[in-house]
């Protein structure tokens, strides 16, 4: 269902009309399983690292692997200021384990942040990596996996309904 419906709206004369206003490279909005999974590769793995402009690190990538960016950019807002800090914290404890380090007590306060930014910084990035590599992956081969799933189940219905 979420097939058909990414098919039918990259092929919509609005969209048609704006890749060729901008000269777009149609690739770009492409709606097959490989550009999809790799738009939520790429888009998983810049959401969960701790930057400003995530959406501009996206566009930055482009040039060198093609993927769906519509799909990614929409990944990047999953990291969001009411998840961020969840997320960060997760990271930072997930690092803190790796590391095996004895993580701070948190204070969600910018001069608590100022003052122990030294302290958390490689914990957090540590963090960071495990989830932005793990996690982009997993979702990468879910997405294709559903997508395979999705198109066997469209085919045996069609085969029903011969029969």
């Amino acid at each position: 269902m979420v097939r058909r419906t990414l098919k039918k709206t990259t092929q919509h004369k609005k969209i048609t009309d704006f890749l060729k206003k901008y000269k777009i490279p149609r690739e770009y909005f492409a709606a097959n399983r490989k550009m999809i999974s790799r738009g939520v590769l790429i888009g998983l793995f810049i959401a969960f690292i701790p930057m400003p402009m995530q959406m501009a690190a996206v566009v930055a990538v482009t040039p060198f692997i093609r993927f769906n960016v519509p799909i990614a950019i929409a990944m990047c807002w999953l990291s969001n200021p009411i998840t961020m800090p969840p997320m960060y914290y997760m990271e930072y404890l997930t690092g803190s384990f790796i590391l095996g380090m004895e993580p701070e007590p948190v204070q969600m306060t910018l001069e608590w942040f100022k003052d122990n930014l030294s302290k958390i910084f490689i914990p957090l990035y540590v963090g960071t990596a495990f989830y932005s590599v793990f996690g982009s992956i997993t979702a990468y081969y879910l997405v294709n996996w559903l997508w395979k799933l999705s198109v066997h189940k469209e085919k045996k219905k069609k085969t029903a309904k011969r029969k």
